[in-house]
Parts: structure tokens; sequence; C-alpha cells
């Protein structure tokens, strides 16, 4: 009920529930919205009462004023807690009388204030599964799982960060979480490190936009320390609780934090106790950072990272049980305490960090605090900081005074990677992991500095998976790296299944909406076929069939007979992979992709003109406005693309250049790349200075493009001029220009007396023989076939149609039709065959109903088909004796039709063709004006026939008063019957009887009109106000407006436009009408009758033999390379990139002064306090001298006790590699195997047993399980057996088997894996527990036979044939094993033997067989470094490497 209230809008007015039911019926929409909500809410109640509980205290135990040893006031406990029954005479224990019980807090939580920020929260139990809250979070709470989980830790109260500490942190934290999609882990309360976490959170969430992905910042704190956590209580579900942050009265509590997005309140049933969530904190981190990134198919899991600042002793064991789990650990120097001690130590050698120098640092960080430590602490934190500098690759320092980190974000991923950079994983696999982080992400930098290193050999193969990866999770930078680092397209594009893995992996976008409407009815097309499909079918059952006018798949069956494309042959030659990659992502709109893909490209040109063509198409069919425009502008982009190319190449090679227009592109369906920018509609493409050559030399057909018109038309008049030299053929010129070409190599190798070396597609010596000129019936031919002259030939061929026609219907039109009439007749109807030869001559392949859409598309065709329609129908009406005048009137208004017609011819004007473009446009606007205008019209004209005439029943005459009138008084013709003074009775007809006079107003009895004067002369101003001065001024503004908005295009529509008309003429019969109907029925002949094809038409489109396409593809890819060098070079010019590269020089500067600036200041301090060292030092130098020389029996061999501090705390860290580890290291873990206990913590200083260690109070422990048992007291046994190797913690046997030392066998089974002996193997064994293979081998009573532990693995059989081979067996080593399980009295020795084993051995059957049946618990691996091995073992398998003289 809470909830439904909570979710109703608050209004300051009460309303009644049944007038709130009505409102809500009424907006049908937020009622379903309202209810959706309820319903998810209710399924999250539900779930969380199943799953999550809380604890609450059953026995209540009375400490003072009624407060319960749990912490809680008696009034907070329920009843029967307070007198129970079942636990009389007992007293309080957490484990026995706290109970868990369903939770009843969670919900959401609002913090008020500005921003009204809202959080997600949940109080759960301490003992609840960490899987149950990953569940919480990622399923109930919608979180994205994480691809990185940075656990920030420090300091709990408050304190002081420096300012450009503190801006780098927040920085450095929200970029690596923005950019990886990591979970930020806190404390979660308003204070210390969550606060400055929250802070961070906060002004991201201020300075960025709502696109931008949340960063989240997930708060696990303590429910007994929450302040006003009463306010979150609800059986129900809070949605939301409002909760105040109350800092002043919170008192030993906390706060919560306001900025963080989730809260998980750990409840262990007690108040007031602070760190209860601690080891809950741990399991969930511990949880998350065994899933794997992107769900189950990943081999990477999700990596954690611990961010340390400022903190105490609390915040070092966090950081050492860290790091005992792997988990890599980031601590900022200069945040305080034990994160600058930890920094201070770092990279010194583990014999330089001694308990002196502990306190010394301890009370240098902390101050006043230091004065509560203990020795046994002291001792205890030493101890945890030289384990933590014996492992340096969990442990980064961020120093803000070191260039090597430019932020903290770079610091913590390069902990991240530094982590798993070990010398045993430095194979292919590690760098796959390592990229595959970097990818999961998107931190191209990080891949470029540590992965794609000089370390790293890559293969094109190795890289498939993280190119996928890339792509599919749109990672554009990363695709660009990976190209560039081996990654070939065509291997990794090589299997079709890869492209059809990345279609399903498509994005939501208008595409995939296309694909499900086309697999629903395969009829429906994106766009029309003009293309061949780019996948042929295919032997998969359901294959993607994409042609340039259909880009979307079709789902289609497979064709019998039909072969893959990679089987096919000629397929494989005509497979890009570039164009495949570049469609993928030019379907889905991605710029960034497909601005790599298309570089990829072997065909640039036509690859960006199809990406125009497919987003236009899909804008023009997208219903949402803001992709549409996206989608444009990236066509418009492409665009520009293929002009800059196309300029490039024109510029260099105008013959290469025209080539590359009309060749038919393999790769993209055999079409051309002018017939994609026409299919474009890429107008800008097309009026280039390239294109338009070309077009005009179509234009020319063989004559020269230089010829002037008025030679051309002189000649098509007295056509023996042609041979006169009057007109230049474009072959006459080819002949020239190699003759002076010819000529001028001649001069060359005559001044030089050298061979000069030619090009031999631009010159060869035997060209000019086949280019003979033409005779006189070619030069007649071609003066003729040239579409200028049939163009010229057509247009005095219309006029003298229209002459002959308006004759006719003028002078001759007879009842009986004249000869001129039947001329008519017959002109008419060869313009008709004409028509139907357009509509059915398809040379480019395009299907009728694609060339019938183009046809009916163009204006000027649907002029000429209304044009021959009425003269058909009007012909029809004039053969008809009733309707002979009809037909007459018809056949004037087609005359009307057919001058417009001529309007056509303007087209190829380069004056007159764009004012026809702008008179379309007006004639648009002039047809939506007429709307505008109507209204006035009507609205005045009825208002004026209403008051002046009564009942007028003549329709004629209503539409002259209510339309006809007002539309002539906008140009001038003022009415006189609205004026008394103007009114003429005689003008009308009183009683409307005159069928030729409009009916008078009302009359009174003197035969005066009765209207009101004052009125009708009002309305009249009025309108025309608004009609002539306000709509017409309207109309001129709009024309003016589309005339400058058009006025700048024109140019370029034109080019655009006229390349229809050059290519009509182009394909037209030479012969004007009507004599062209005998090339009409010329062709039917050939078509019909013949059957014999048409010829392709070379000027349109052209296939070039393989080697000359090969050779023209690499010169585009050349122009491609400079274009885009060009383009770079212009971008890095511009005004704002150089703004940009000043902005950030400058910024780097600033970064690097202020650097600089607290470097010195830091180096200051420490030469100071060095100085201030050494003259104390020197000071009690002095001082002895002076007592030595006071004395008389000064010995010789006595030294004064000189200690440098400052040898324990250089200025530049040491690498831990000086360190030398004499003592046993994993004896002294402080926490003990298998058990709960934890060490005495021992020092290195301390562990010889020589060492005066007066505090030493080590616990004895031994295992119940085995042996013999011995308690503490028996300290006299237990002194007869000492640890050879020192001091380790903990007395007693432990979880040996006997104190003393414990024998233990190694062994080492080689062979050789071939007859050349090049490389040397060992039998290993994989242990689960610690992830890491082992050597065979166990505990045995004497290094004379096997440990019986292998019998199990081996069976009896094959382990009583390599027992009785253990006496023939090497020994490698012996001795002390620094083993985790030592104690001071029971320690492990172990034998290495190694049994080397031949191939023709009969044991070496059984361990092969052993091996093939372990399922690869038992296998066989290279004796190398690299080999997973623990440091002792791999010890040993070194010195067996040394016995076969092997490289190790």
């Amino acid at each position: 009920m809470t909830e439904s209230v909570e979710m109703l809008p608050k209004s300051g007015n009460m309303v009644h529930p049944h007038e709130m039911i009505e409102q809500l019926q009424e907006n049908k929409c937020g009622v379903n919205r309202l209810f959706s909500r309820f319903k998810k809410r209710c399924a999250l109640a539900s779930w969380i009462r199943e799953n999550i509980n809380k604890k609450e205290c059953c026995f209540f135990e009375g400490v003072r004023d009624d407060i319960c040893k749990c912490g809680y006031a008696k009034i907070d406990h329920v009843d029967d807690a307070i007198k129970p029954e079942n636990f009389t005479g007992e007293t309080w224990d957490k484990h026995r009388h706290v109970r868990e019980v369903p939770t009843d807090a969670y919900g959401d939580i609002s913090f008020g204030g500005v921003g009204q920020k809202t959080s997600k929260y949940a109080r759960v139990s301490a003992d609840t599964r960490p899987d149950v809250l990953y569940h919480l979070l990622t399923k109930q709470w919608k979180l994205s799982p994480p691809n990185l989980l940075i656990s920030v830790t420090g300091g709990a109260k408050n304190f002081y960060l420096k300012a450009r500490l503190k801006k780098m942190f927040q920085r450095g934290l929200i970029k690596v979480a923005q950019t990886t999609g990591a979970w930020i882990i806190t404390g979660g309360t308003h204070a210390g490190v969550m606060k400055h976490v929250g802070q961070a959170v906060r002004d991201y969430a201020l300075s960025s936009s709502s696109m931008q992905g949340q960063i989240v910042a997930i708060g696990v704190a303590t429910w007994g320390i929450v302040h006003n956590r009463e306010a979150l209580v609800s059986p129900e579900g809070w949605f939301p609780a409002h909760y105040s942050v109350d800092i002043k009265g919170q008192g030993r509590l906390s706060c919560l934090d306001n900025n963080h997005t989730h809260f998980l309140l750990v409840d262990d049933g007690t108040q007031g106790h602070y760190g209860v969530e601690i080891e809950l904190r741990s399991r969930l981190e511990k949880c998350i950072s065994r899933k794997h990134i992107g769900g189950k198919d990943s081999q990477v899991t999700i990596p954690v990272v611990c961010v340390v600042l400022d903190g105490g002793p609390g915040t070092l064991t966090t950081i050492y049980n860290a790091m005992l789990n792997g988990t890599p650990c980031v601590v900022l120097e200069g945040s305080g305490r034990i994160a600058d001690v930890i920094a201070h130590v770092a990279g010194l050698p583990v014999t330089h960090i001694t308990i002196a120098s502990m306190h010394q640092l301890m009370k240098k960080f902390f101050s006043q605090e230091y004065e509560n430590f203990s020795n046994l602490n002291i001792l205890k934190w030493t101890k945890m900081i030289q384990d933590i500098i014996r492992m340096p690759h969990l442990l980064t320092v961020f120093r803000i005074s070191e260039d090597s980190y430019c932020d903290v974000d770079v610091a913590i991923l390069q902990a991240l990677l530094k982590a798993s950079r070990t010398s045993e994983s430095m194979g292919v696999e590690y760098w796959k992991r390592q990229l595959e982080l970097a990818i999961a992400w998107n931190r191209v930098d990080i891949a470029e500095t540590e992965i794609f290193s000089e370390e790293s050999q890559w293969k094109s193969s190795d890289l498939h998976s993280a190119m996928f990866s890339a792509l599919v999770g749109n990672k554009p930078q990363f695709v660009s790296l990976l190209l560039e680092n081996g990654v070939n397209l065509w291997d990794f594009l090589q299997d079709e299944q890869v492209l059809c893995d990345l279609y399903k992996q498509l994005p939501s976008c208008f595409f995939l909406q296309k694909l499900a409407k086309r697999i629903y009815s395969s009829r429906h097309s994106m766009m029309q076929t003009f293309t061949q499909p780019l996948y042929p079918a295919s032997t998969m059952t359901y294959q993607v069939n994409m042609s340039m006018e259909s880009t979307s798949p079709s789902s289609s069956k497979n064709v019998k007979g039909s072969h893959s494309p990679l089987n096919n042959g000629r397929a494989e030659t005509h497979r890009d992979p570039g164009r495949d990659l570049f469609l993928w992502a030019v379907v889905q709109n991605n710029g960034e992709l497909a601005e790599i893909a298309w570089e990829q490209c072997r065909d640039c040109i036509a690859a960006a003109l199809a990406a125009s063509k497919i987003l236009k198409k899909m804008a023009e069919k997208g219903s949402d406005a803001e992709k549409a425009e996206d989608m444009t502008e990236l066509a418009n982009h492409y665009e520009k693309h293929a002009i800059g190319v196309f300029t490039e190449c024109h510029s260099s090679d105008e013959e290469r250049a025209r080539k590359l227009l009309v060749r038919s592109s393999p790769f993209w369906g055999r079409t051309t790349c002018l017939r994609l920018a026409l299919e474009a509609d890429d107008k800008s493409f097309v009026a280039q200075s390239g294109v338009q050559a070309h077009i005009n030399q179509i234009w020319c057909g063989e004559l020269s493009v230089d010829n002037p018109v008025w030679r051309v038309m002189i000649c098509m008049v007295f056509f023996p001029l042609i041979y006169t030299g009057f007109l230049v053929f474009r072959r006459d010129e080819a002949i020239q220009r190699e003759t002076q070409r010819s000529e001028a190599i001649k001069t060359v190798q005559t001044v030089t007396g050298s061979t000069v070396k030619t090009n031999t597609r631009d010159f060869d010596p035997t060209r000019q023989h086949r280019l003979k000129p033409l005779d006189c019936w070619s030069r007649l031919a071609c003066l003729y076939n040239s579409p200028q002259v049939k163009f010229y030939l057509n247009i005095v061929s219309y006029f003298a149609f229209l002459i002959l026609f308006a004759v006719v219907l003028m002078i001759d039109f007879q009842d009986t039709p004249s000869p001129g009439e039947l001329l008519l007749y017959v002109w008419l109807f060869s313009l008709v065959c004409e028509e139907v030869r357009q509509l059915f001559h398809d040379p480019d392949g395009f299907g009728f109903h694609k060339k019938a859409k183009m046809y009916i598309n163009d204006l000027w065709n649907i002029l000429d088909v209304l044009s021959i329609v009425l003269f058909i129908i009007g012909l029809g009406f004039r053969l008809t004796s009733a309707l002979f005048y009809a037909g007459k009137i018809l056949l004037c208004i087609d005359f009307v039709v057919f001058c417009l017609r001529l309007m056509a011819i303007f087209t190829i004007s380069r004056t007159l063709g764009p004012k026809i473009i702008i008179v379309k446009k007006m004639m648009m606007d002039l047809f939506f004006f007429m709307f505008l205008l109507s209204i006035w019209v009507v609205a005045y004209g009825v208002a004026k026939q209403g008051i002046l005439i009564q009942n007028d029943n003549r329709l004629d005459w209503i539409i002259r008063g209510a339309v006809y009138e007002p539309y002539l008084i906008i140009f001038g013709n003022v009415p006189t019957n609205i004026d008394k003074t103007s009114f003429d009775i005689n003008s009308c007809s009183v009683n409307a009887t005159d069928p030729l006079k409009p009916k008078c107003p009302m009359l009174d009895e003197n035969q005066t009109p009765v209207f009101p004067e004052w009125l009708t002369i009002i309305i009249l101003c009025v309108y025309l106000l608004f009609a002539n001065i306000l709509l017409l001024n309207l109309l001129i503004a709009i024309f003016n407006f589309t005339f400058q908005e058009v006025q700048d295009n024109t140019d370029r529509i034109w080019k655009f436009q006229r390349y229809d008309l050059i290519k009509e003429y182009h394909s037209r019969p030479a012969a004007p009408a009507p004599f062209i109907i005998f090339s009409h029925l010329y062709l039917f002949i050939k078509k019909m009758l013949l059957c014999r094809p048409s010829i392709m038409n070379k000027e349109f489109k052209k296939e070039l033999p393989q080697i000359e396409e090969e050779e023209l593809l690499s010169w585009e890819a050349l122009m491609k390379d400079r274009y885009l060098q060009s383009t770079q070079q212009e971008q890095s010019q511009s005004m704002e990139r150089r703004i940009l590269d000043t902005a950030q020089k400058v910024s780097t500067i600033t970064d690097r002064l202020e650097r600089e600036e607290e470097t010195i200041s830091a180096a200051m301090a420490k030469r100071l306090a060095r100085l201030e060292e050494q003259v104390v030092q020197s000071t009690k130098a002095l001082q002895w001298i002076m007592d030595r020389l006071k004395s008389q029996g000064l010995s010789a061999k006595e030294a004064p006790p000189l200690t440098s501090a400052t040898d324990e705390t250089p200025d530049t860290p040491r690498d831990t590699s000086e360190t030398e580890d004499s003592f046993h290291v994993n004896a002294r873990q402080l926490y003990y195997p298998n058990s709960k206990l934890t060490r005495f913590p021992v020092p290195e200083e301390k562990v010889p047993w020589e060492v005066k260690f007066s505090s030493y109070a080590p616990i004895s422990y031994s295992c119940e399980d085995t042996g013999d048992h011995l308690d503490g007291s028996e300290s006299d046994v237990l002194d007869n057996y000492r640890n050879p190797g020192g001091r380790t913690g903990i007395s007693g046997r432990g979880s040996l088997s006997h104190l003393g030392p414990n024998l233990s066998l190694d062994l080492v089974l080689t062979r050789w894996r071939d007859s050349e002996r090049s490389i040397l193997d060992y039998l290993a064994m994989w242990d689960e527990g610690q992830g890491l293979l082992t050597l065979p081998g166990g505990p045995v009573e004497s290094a004379d036979h096997l440990p019986v532990t292998l019998k199990k693995i081996m069976g009896n059989t094959l382990y009583e044939k390599i027992n009785a081979k253990v006496s023939e067996g090497t020994k490698v080593c012996d001795g002390y094993v620094d083993d985790c399980r030592n104690t001071d009295n029971a320690w492990v020795e172990t034998t290495v033997l190694t049994i080397h084993l031949d191939q023709t051995s009969p044991v070496m059957n059984d361990i092969n067989n052993m091996v093939v049946s372990s399922h690869g618990s038992v296998q066989w691996r290279e004796v190398s470094s690299k080999t997973r091995l623990s440091s002792n073992q791999k010890d040993s398998l070194r010195q067996v490497a040394e016995l076969h003289n092997r490289k190790f």
C-alpha cells in the first residue's frame, strides 16, 4: 500500500480517490506505465523477501540502561527476545542468539536536495551468499555486468588530500570506470575515501550528459552504524525512502553518501560495530572476479583492482589479504598514513625494511596515533609490509611527482596488466587475454603501450578473436590498431561463417527492422535491383542475398546447383573482405567503423557511392527523424570521399579516371561508378569537372568536344563540309596526339642519343598504325549518330510537328481528315513508337519493373504520355460526328501540352536549363500557396454572395459570384454591385430569369439595393488588404527565397539532370520523326524476328580485362592514399585543430610545471631531512671521539656506532631484484594453511635462531588427524627439534605427520619428444587446488621408494615398474624445503629424483596410456622456464635441464 501511495502524484489540494481514478482512466498510457512500474516493484519485493534476509537478536541480555549486548535497545527487540524460554540461563552469544529473518529495508533511497539523487538499497545478512547479491545487482537492479571491479579502500574518517592529488584521483577513477564499464565498490558512508569517491561520481554526473553511461558506485556498509537508518525500514519496501544526511547529529554513527548509486547494508544483528561488512565485501569481490567478461564464452574473468588512499591498520590488513588472493593494489603516494608508508618502502629490498625503520615511518606518517601502537602491532605490520613488498607484480605506487603515469586511470590499468605478467605465462595465450581485457576496457592507449610491444609477436590468426570482439563491441580505435598490427581481412573473413556471425551480432538498427519485414514478405525490397547480387547463392539454407538496390538480406532457400562463394573460383576472385566489412558497418549506420573499412576497400569510389545510396535509401524509409538525419549526413560524407578520390584521379590521369567511371565493378554487382552516383542522387559527384568531361564526350559522340555549335549545325545542313576539316573528329585528335608524341620522342632520342623508355599504356608504336583516319561513310555516320546532332534534328522535327499541328487546328480541320492531318497522325504514331522503344530499351539490364518506374518518374515522359493519350482521345472524338467539336477542343488542349513539352529542349542549355529547375520549384510553391489563397477567396466570395444575393439557384452564377469574381478582384477588377452609387439595375436580372445576367441584389420599393453599403465596402477593403498586399507579397517572397535557394545549386542540378537527356539521345535512332519509324521497324525485325542481342555500349559500361582491372584498382588505391593524406593535412592545419592542439600543449605544460614544482619541493624536503640526520650523526660521532680521547684504553677493534637512517630511506627506490632472501618465506606466512590460525609475526631480521627475539611467543598447533599429539607445555620434547630455516611463528607439529624432518620425494620423469632430441619433456600432474602443475611426488619414509600416494594415480602395475627404476634414477637435490606447512619443530625435506625413459622402453607405453586416460590431469610438458610449477620445483627442473645440457 505504501508503494502505491508513493507512486501517485503529489498535489497541494486533496483529491478524491474517485476523481483520481477517473483522471487515470482518461490517460490510458499513464495507467499502463504506472501499472508496469507497480508490477516490476512487486516482482522485486517478492524476490527480495524470498532470497534476502536480515539478522536480529533473539535473546535480550541487558548491559546498561536497557541496552542489550547486541547494541540495540530493549524496545528494538521483538517480544520473543525479551523473555525467551529457549535460552534460559544462557549468556548472550553472537553466533547462537542472532537469527535470520526476511529483510525489511529495501527499495529506492532518495537523498533530496539539488538533483533529487535516487539510489537502490537493500539490508542484507552478513551470511548472504555472494552469488545471490550478484543476482540482485545484475538481474533485479538491472546493472550491466562489469568489465572491471575497482575496490576503493582507505581512511574511513575525513582526511586531507592535496588538491592536485584529489583532482587526479577523481578524474582518473571516473575515467577508468567510464571507459571500461567498471563497478566501484567502497564502504558507502559519507566520510573519508568514500566521500572522495562520491564527489567524483557527483562531478561526473553534473558535467556529463544523460546519453553517457552512468557510473556505478556500490557502497557496502554496516547496517548497525548507519545514522537515520529507521527511515529505510519498510517491510513492503520504500519507493523511494527519503533519507537525510545529518553529519552534525550522527555522533559515532555514519551517514550514507548521497552520491553512491547502490547500497548493500550488511547486518550481523549488532549495532555500533564497524567492519562488519568486510568479510561479505571480500566474498562478493571474489565471486565477481570469477565471472567471465561478456558471458561464459569468454576465457577472461572480471579483473579486480584495489585502490588505496590513506588508511590505518585495518587498511593494511585489507591490502595484505587482497594481495594474497592475487588482487593488484594501487597505492596513492601523498594520500597519508599507511598509503604513504607503503609508498615509502616500495622498491626497497626486504632486508632494508626493519622494525626500527617501521617505527620511524609510523611515527612520521601517523603522528599522534603512533603513541597508541604497541610493539606487537608494529611487529605484525612490519611482517605484512615485508610480504607486500615481496609481491612487486601486485603492487603499484602512483607517485604524482613522476612521469611514469600520466594519470590514475593508466596506473590502475597498468597494474592489472602487470599483475598477470609472470614469467611462466608470457605466451600467446597470455597476450590474448591481455588484449581481450584491453578491448573490454576500450583502452587502446594501454594496448599500444603494454600489449603491442616488441615483447609480443603476433600472427594474423592470433588476433582474429580480438578483431571480432572489437567489431561487435563497436571499438573502432581497436579495429584500426589491430589492422596496423597484422590482422589480414582476407584471412579474417575467409570463412563466410564469420561474416554471418557479425550480422547476427548487429545492434538494434533500422537494417534489422527491414530484415524482419523482408523475411516476412520476400517481395518487399528496400531498393530496386539495378545490380547483380553481391553475395551469390550459397550452400547454406538461409543466405544473405544483397544487391545494391536491395540492401537488406533476404531469406531465400538454397538454389539447386548453386555453389558457395568460397568454393566458386570466380566468386573467390571477386570477393573483397573490405567491402564485406564496409557493408556490415554501413547498414548499421556506424560511421567510425565504416570509415576504417572503407580505407580497406579495393574499389573505394564505388564503395563510397554505394554507401551513399544505401544510407539515403535507409534514411528515406526510416521513421526516426534524428537517425535519418545522421544517415543523410553520413551519406554526404561518403559522397565527399568519392569526389575527393575521383578528383585526385582525374588530376593525375584523365583517361584512367574516365575508365573508373564506366568500368563494370565485379565487387559491386557489375555496376559502374557513374550508375551508382546517379542511383544515389549524388549531384555533387556528377557535377564535378571530370564526370562532366566524360558526359560531354558522350554528348558529342565521335565529334570533338571543341567544335563550336554553329559549325555542327552548318554541317548538319551541308554535310560535305565534314570532308574539308571544317569539323574535327575525336579520331583525328587521337592520331594527331600520337603523332606529336612520337615526333617528340624521336627528337629526344636524336638529341640525347639514348633510347627513351615509354609507358606501354600511354604509347604503343604499333598503335599509330591501328588508328586509321575515318573514311567518308564513317564520317557521315559519326556526324548523324552524334547525340548532339540527333538532338538538334529532333528539335527541328518537333518544331515542324507543332507548326503542322497548329495549321491543322486553325486552318485545315475538316470533317474528313485532310492530307496534312493524316501526316500529323503518322507523325504522332512515330512519336508513340519512340516512347514505346524508350520504355522497353534496357541496355543496363534494369528489368522492366525498374525501367518502367524510371520512365514514369520523369516529368517529361509524363507529359509525353499525357499528350499522346489526349491526342488519341481527341482523335476518337474527332472521328465521331456527334463529338466532333469536343474532339477539336481536346486536341487544342493537347496542343498546349505538346508546347509545354517543348521546354525539355532547354535542359541541355547551360543558361536556360537551370531556369527550368527554378520554374519547377516555384510551381510547387505556387501549388501550396493556392491553398492559402483559396481560403481568402472562398471566404470573401461566400460572404459577399450571401449579403448581396437572395437565394440564387443557378450553380454557374453562384460559382461566378463566390469564386470567379473574388479571384478577379485580386487583379484589379473591382465589382460595381457592392456600391449603391455605381449600381445599375440594367446589368442584372431581378428574378434571375435572364441566364446571361446575374441576379440583382435585394431591392426595396424604390428599386434601390438594401444591403449595408458600409459593411460590403469594409469587407472588400479587408479582403484587398490581405489578398492583394499580404498574400501576393508573401508569394513574391516565397518565389524570391526559392530562387535564392535554388540559384546556388541550379548549375549542379542541371549537370546532374542533363545526363538523362544525353543518354536518351545517345540510344535514340539517328533519323528524326516521322522518318524514325523506319528505324523502329528495323529494330523490331532485329529484336523480335531475328532475336539478335543488343550490343553493349562501352560509353556507359565497359568490361576490362583482369590485368587491366588490377592495375586500375592499384592506381585507384594510390590515389585514395594521396587523398586521405591531403585530407589529414588540411584537418591538422585547420583553425579548430590548431586551437585544440594549443590547448592540449598548454595543459601539458601546466601539468608538467605543477609536477616539477612538487618534485622540487619534495626533493628539497628530503635533502633537508637528510642534512638534519647527518648533523645529528656527526654530533654523535664527535661526542664519541671526544669520549674516547679522554680515555686511554681505546680498543682498535671498536668502531663508532654510526648508523645512517638514510641508508634505509634513499631518495630513489631500488628495485626489489636487489634483495637476497636467505631466509624461508612460505614458512612464515601469517595464515597457516587449512586452519584459522595466525602465526606470530616474524620479520626478516628475526628469523635466525641466533638473533635475540624476546617478544617471540608462537602459538602451538598440532593437527589432531595424524601423528603424535602434543600440547604446548611439553617444551622439552619440542626443544629437541628446531627448524633449520629459522623461526616460523608457530610451534608444534602443525599439519605435518611428525616432529622434525618430514621426508618427501619429487619424481622427474623425462623423455625426448622426437628422435632428433630437440625437445625434452617431463611428466607433470595438474593440481586443481593451486591451479598449477606439480611433479609426481609425496611423503615417504625413505627416498629409496616412491610415495604410496602415486599408486592411486598410476595404478599398481605402473607403480611397481617405476618403483623398480628408482635405484637407477639420479638424485638432483635434497634438503630443506620452504613449505607453508613448516613450523618451528616440524619441517619438510625433499629429495628430487630424475629418471629418463627411452621411447622404446616398455614403461613408456603404460605411461602414455595413463596420460590419455587421465583427461589432462597427467600430461607431458616441455622442460622450459615458462612452465607453471612452484618456485621450488621449478628450481629442481632447471637442474634436470642442466643434467641433459638443455637450455632452461
